[in-house]
């Protein structure tokens, strides 16, 4: 099976083409293992649409299912533009929706699904709480310094609210530091897409930021975030790694 290695942001991603859509949680989980397989935070399989460009299935490295990844499309925009699947500007399907994405060289943006808001602000574990969804459910809680990233905590509320965790700084109104626990990774990450952009969306909602803003994860690079519409685009860099035959056994 002849697979490619891309990462984006931080995050890396093992990607290829099938013809079926079928269930692969359990390849998820051997290629995703970093002594045992490739290793990678997720596994993105492209598939045939008649809808769209292409589709995708999406898991994490545990193999569980994940509707959409912020980081993951713009690296599948990537791949599928690089292996002709898709022209530079492309649609496809995932189970969060139609994603929009535009591919200029190595840096790609993506117009990801309208993000809601799932509930009001609430108070736990000592900390503000802000919940959304860009994709994926995410709880925000805005902090005046990134050092006090608690992980316990975060691994607490994920389970609590079957949600991805962030923790946020802000700086004059156009910059965001970011740092996420990511479930289905079950720890801290270097980078997750739709936890900058629920962070972004939460600034933008309550009006600490403007409608377009840098943001940077624990990976240091910088990638950028505005609102279209309804809508949140997010830009940055993608890198492609390899490509590798692997033996499934």
């Amino acid at each position: 099976m002849l697979i490619s290695k891309y990462s984006a942001s931080g995050n890396d991603f093992v990607i290829f083409q099938a013809d079926k859509k079928i269930d692969r949680q359990e390849l998820a989980k051997v290629i995703c293992n970093r002594h045992e397989g490739i290793g990678a935070d997720g596994m993105i399989v492209v598939l045939p649409s008649s809808e769209c460009d292409f589709e995708w299935q999406f898991y994490n490295s545990d193999g569980s299912i994940a509707s959409m990844c912020g980081n993951g499309s713009r690296a599948c925009a990537h791949y599928a533009f690089t292996n002709g699947i898709a022209s530079k500007n492309m649609r496809f399907l995932t189970d969060a929706g139609i994603i929009k994405a535009e591919v200029d060289g190595d840096i790609v943006e993506v117009e990801l699904t309208k993000p809601k808001k799932l509930s009001e602000p609430f108070e736990k574990y000592g900390f503000t709480w802000h919940f959304c969804d860009t994709g994926v459910p995410h709880l925000v809680s805005i902090v005046n310094n990134l050092n006090i990233f608690d992980l316990e905590i975060a691994r607490k509320i994920r389970y609590d609210y079957n949600a991805n965790v962030n923790f946020m700084t802000i700086e004059n109104r156009t910059e965001l530091f970011v740092r996420t626990y990511e479930r289905g990774v079950e720890d801290e990450t270097l980078a997750c897409g739709t936890g900058m952009a629920a962070s972004f969306f939460t600034a933008f909602n309550i009006g600490l930021i403007e409608s377009a803003a840098a943001v940077t994860p624990k990976s240091g690079e910088k990638l950028f975030l505005r609102l279209s519409g309804e809508k949140i685009l997010f830009k940055g860099r993608v890198k492609f790694t390899f490509t590798a035959n692997f033996n499934q056994g």
